[in-house]
C-alpha cells in the first residue's frame, strides 16, 4: 500500500489543521493506521492512531485535542488538530500496519508516508 500525507501548514497557536493521509494500492480496511511526528533533534514519537476495526488511540500530550478518524470508502485517515501549541511543532507521518493487533511501536509498521510539516507559532 502506498501512503500520502498532507495538509500541514503554519498556524498561530489555538489554531487547528487537518492531516489526511490517502492510500492506494491495496483494501485500506485491513490496516490500522497510525500517525507519528518527529520533531527537530528528537526521536519519532507516536501521536494517535486507529485500529482496522475502528478503536482509537492516542498520545497523552494530544489527548483531547486530536480526533483520528478513518473513511475506508475513501481510503483516507483524517487526524483533526485543535488547540494547537508550538510544541505540536513537527513532520507528521502516516503510517499503516496490517497487524491483527494495534500498535504504536513504529518499528511495527510496515508502510509510510512521505510526512508533512506543521508548525505552531507562538
Amino acid at each position: 500500500v502506498q501512503l500520502q500525507a498532507f495538509g500541514g501548514g503554519l498556524v498561530q497557536a489555538g489554531g487547528s489543521l487537518r492531516l489526511s493521509c490517502a492510500a492506494s494500492g491495496r483494501t485500506f480496511s485491513i490496516y490500522g493506521v497510525g500517525w507519528f511526528r518527529q520533531a527537530p533533534g528528537k526521536e519519532r514519537e507516536f501521536v494517535a492512531g486507529i485500529s482496522r476495526g475502528g478503536s482509537t488511540y492516542y498520545a497523552d500530550s494530544v489527548k483531547g485535542r486530536f480526533t483520528i478518524s478513518r473513511d475506508n470508502a475513501k481510503n483516507t485517515v483524517y487526524l483533526k488538530m485543535n488547540s494547537l501549541i508550538p510544541e505540536d511543532t513537527a513532520v507528521y507521518y502516516c503510517a499503516a500496519d496490517g497487524s491483527s493487533v494495534f500498535t504504536t511501536r513504529s518499528l511495527r509498521y510496515d508502510y509510510w508516508g512521505q510526512g508533512t510539516q506543521v508548525t505552531v507559532s507562538s
